[in-house]
């Protein structure tokens, strides 16, 4: 493995980390209802687990409701009791055609826990980044021990994979900053 090698991988795990990030804000509820936060929620359909926008389509109708209609109406009793079990907020109002969950106007605690939620997803995040570096930094070292590497080359790889940790950080960091103040945004 050569020195680019390495960093391309550590810049591809940063992403990673960066994407994964982002994806777990979307079960953020903010102001405004998104059908992201039933994104986690899985049936069991032919004994697959299978998410709810595979079996029906799920619609943001509005600012405080969704609307989730099932393809096949058997299926209404299976997505009402995966619903009360992801334990989302809301309780499913099932009236034989279509399920409708009515999110109340989110509260200044709730805003505050899930901004709270977000600087720990951020935390989160950080720990990846800083395994990829470790993982990096590690491969460098081996390079210099087995002489593949001088040690100047080696330091200055190092000094690479640091600053490469620093502006992932600093990403994470800024999508934080900026989740936490929508979050709070009333």
């Amino acid at each position: 493995m050569e020195l680019n090698e390495i960093f391309d991988h550590q810049s591809e795990g940063n992403q990673k980390a960066i994407e994964a990030l982002k994806k777990d804000f979307m079960t953020l509820r903010s102001g405004k209802v998104t059908t992201t936060i039933l994104d986690n929620i899985t049936i069991d359909y032919y004994d697959n687990a299978t998410p709810l926008n595979q079996v029906g389509s799920v619609l943001a109708t509005d600012a405080t409701t969704i609307t989730i209609s099932p393809w096949e109406k058997h299926l209404l009793g299976d997505i009402e009791k995966a619903i009360q079990n992801a334990n989302i907020g809301v309780n499913p109002n099932n009236d034989g055609e279509v399920i409708k969950l009515f999110f109340p106007p989110m509260t200044t605690e709730q805003r505050t826990d899930n901004a709270k939620k977000a600087k720990g997803m951020g935390d989160h995040a950080k720990v990846s980044v800083r395994n990829v570096r470790q993982d990096a930094n590690n491969k460098v070292k081996h390079l210099e021990k087995d002489k593949e590497i001088t040690e100047d080359e080696s330091k200055h790889a190092q000094d690479t994979i640091q600053k490469a940790t620093n502006d992932a950080n600093s990403k994470v960091d800024q999508f934080v900053k900026e989740k936490e103040a929508e979050l709070l945004k009333i």
